[in-house]
């Protein structure tokens, strides 16, 4: 996906064709700052579209850890990188059954934990060795795209998405009531795109296929 591509069906649903840019509604500049914040509130919206796999250093003696300052939530500890898997487990059932597992020599993590009030954080258990590195993944915070770059991690299929996220942005900054009209009506279009998306991964996420087991032969 491409935002030049993006803007190009902004102009031709808006109208907005115009080659002579003094009688241009928006310029390609701010059209092409609705696309990235389109892709910003998405972000938002479904963390789980922008998800990456890929390497979280650790810091060294601590059993509290981030994940990387790109990411918007962590999802997934999987391994130590060229070591072994990683467990989550839950840190008030450890908390009661052995006390004293933040005091314990630093090692290669085997188990960790989310924190229950920050989406960024979580523990792990024992405590980082020097420079250890896991493999995990987590949602990724969108870069700031140009008109040319390849809008990474987001498939091509959420074109018309990020067209009606963009289109809602650029039809709500002028107060007629015909484009507030038209501004709802992408507003709408946009957020049901991104909710039926999430609703159809009960059909192809899940091996019932969406039925109830209980209508399963």
């Amino acid at each position: 996906m491409l935002l030049g591509d993006v803007i190009t069906e902004v102009r031709r649903l808006s109208q907005d064709t115009s080659t002579d840019t003094a009688l241009q509604r928006f310029s390609d500049a701010e059209l092409l700052a609705f696309a990235n914040n389109t892709l910003s509130r998405m972000a938002v919206l479904r963390p789980d579209l922008f998800s990456y796999i890929g390497e979280i250093p650790c810091a060294d003696g601590e059993t509290l850890q981030s994940a990387p300052s790109d990411s918007i939530r962590l999802m997934e500890i999987f391994r130590v990188k060229d070591g072994l898997a990683v467990r989550e487990t839950n840190r008030e059932v450890l908390d009661q059954t052995y006390p004293a597992w933040p005091n314990d020599a630093a090692a290669a993590a085997s188990s960790w934990m989310r924190h229950p009030r920050h989406q960024n954080k979580f523990f792990i258990w024992p405590k980082a060795p020097a420079s250890q590195i896991l493999i995990g993944e987590y949602a990724q915070t969108p870069p700031v795209y140009d008109a040319v770059t390849e809008v990474a991690l987001l498939p091509d299929a959420y074109r018309a998405c990020v067209i009606d996220g963009v289109m809602f942005l650029s039809q709500s900054v002028d107060d007629e009531h015909v484009l507030a009209q038209r501004a709802a009506l992408f507003q709408t279009s946009f957020t049901q795109a991104l909710q039926a998306n999430m609703e159809s991964r009960m059909v192809t996420d899940l091996e019932q296929g969406g039925l109830d087991k209980k209508e399963l032969p």
